[in-house]
């Protein structure tokens, strides 16, 4: 028999970088699903407007910068306070700068940095005390990227910050698995997001059409989300049909 999979009604996820794209494709699933979502991201107005989609009674929505140890833990501290616990995290918040090793500004290559991997330890920091708390445990998804396991030209940077998100998802999961807390890292290829639009992509460019979806993506979250709690991912990677491998 196939195994069964766990319902996620009612349950309590923060999702970072969710004013567009991924996260936000992955807040709709999980409403759908009957979850209830801790919004985080820049863009107030998005997430307001993301938040009035989904029903106050369904998202709550906090500014949140993921390089700030104190947005992150607002963040885990909003679901907490409306909801009364945060059974999963998905540190999804990312930016892309493609060019060489030289082609950026040093403010440029920090911000990424400070983004992609500071910004997904600041994120698990502040949820596991709560998860742990409130639940016992719980899931953490981190959302990387094919260039955190094969690298590629032009991208070097970006590349190691994936790395490191794919390496602490492998070391978390060695820590907390013990303390009911699995940890999965998500690794998609190329989505059609605003990701890198000006920085490597252009809006409107035929190949964007071969990429991923932001859906795609979404599923892969919500999927390892509702395994059985047997069960654990350690790590999926995901390629649309179109894409070469």
């Amino acid at each position: 028999m196939p195994a069964e999979t766990r319902s996620l009604q009612d349950t309590v996820v923060a999702i970072t970088g969710a004013t567009a794209g991924i996260g936000a494709a992955t807040a709709r699933l999980l409403v759908e699903a009957g979850a209830r979502v801790a919004l985080g991201g820049r863009r107030t107005d998005r997430l307001d407007a993301l938040v009035a989609e989904l029903g106050p009674g369904n998202a709550v929505a906090v500014t949140c910068d993921v390089s700030r140890p104190a947005d992150n833990a607002a963040l885990v501290a909003a679901a907490v306070n409306t909801w009364g616990k945060l059974d999963s995290v998905v540190p999804n918040a990312g930016m892309g700068l493609y060019g060489s090793i030289l082609d950026h500004t040093d403010e440029r290559v920090a911000e990424m940095m400070d983004t992609n991997y500071a910004g997904t330890v600041w994120t698990v920091r502040a949820a596991v005390p709560e998860m742990l708390r409130t639940t016992g445990g719980g899931d953490i998804v981190i959302v990387a990227s094919v260039a955190g396991l094969r690298g590629g030209g032009d991208e070097a940077v970006y590349a190691g910050t994936k790395f490191a998100q794919v390496g602490l998802a492998g070391a978390l999961d060695r820590e907390l698995g013990a303390k009911g807390i699995r940890v999965t890292a998500v690794c998609p290829a190329g989505v059609d997001t605003e990701f890198a639009l000006g920085t490597g992509r252009t809006p409107g460019s035929p190949i964007l059409e071969t990429y991923l979806r932001p859906e795609d993506v979404a599923f892969a979250v919500v999927t390892v989300l509702a395994q059985p709690r047997r069960l654990r991912t350690t790590l999926w990677s995901l390629w649309s049909m179109g894409q070469q491998s």
